[in-house]
């Protein structure tokens, strides 16, 4: 797994945020028990910043705390199908790596966010990758059961990881 990760802010972390979406990313890929080595870019910007991609890419105008961009269309969420993705168009030719897709993360909504629900930085952060992760394999919130099943997947992965909400 590669993770490309710009901070186009330079946003200050108190924890090492670079090691923390490693982990995070590998615990998801693992969790969703994914045979390919991916690669996963992740952006973090401001308000702002992802205020003017939401507008651009979704026709909302309104920043939002993360985006996620899929590079890879899934029959069933979480489900790898090697035929499905054997496509020489989802692999970076210069790497060999799988594009599971891109992660854009506003640093003002993590750290307002988790003043406002009361828990870390770090466990905003995570949980935001976390949330976008599943998105990017698949999963999706459009209907109460596909809600609760992406809710029950990231609270799996957050506790396997010891992040808690305190």
């Amino acid at each position: 797994m590669k993770i490309y990760l710009e901070n186009e802010v330079l946003a200050e972390f108190d924890f090492d945020h670079e090691k923390v979406a490693d982990d995070v990313c590998a615990a998801v890929l693992d969790q969703e028990n994914c045979p390919f080595d991916c690669e996963i870019n992740i952006l973090i910007t401001d308000d702002e910043g992802i205020h003017a991609i939401n507008k651009e890419a979704r026709g909302i105008d309104s920043p939002t705390d993360v985006l996620s961009f899929p590079g890879l269309f899934f029959e069933k969420p979480g489900e790898f199908n090697k035929d499905d993705l054997d496509i020489a168009d989802n692999y970076d030719p210069e790497n060999g790596l799988l594009n599971l897709g891109d992660i854009v993360l506003s640093y003002d909504r993590i750290v307002k966010q988790a003043e406002e629900f009361g828990h870390s930085i770090k466990r905003e952060y995570a949980f935001l990758i976390t949330h976008s992760m599943l998105h990017l394999c698949g999963y999706d919130h459009m209907n109460d059961d596909d809600a609760a099943l992406m809710q029950q997947r990231q609270r799996m992965v957050l506790e396997k990881l010891n992040i808690s909400r305190g």
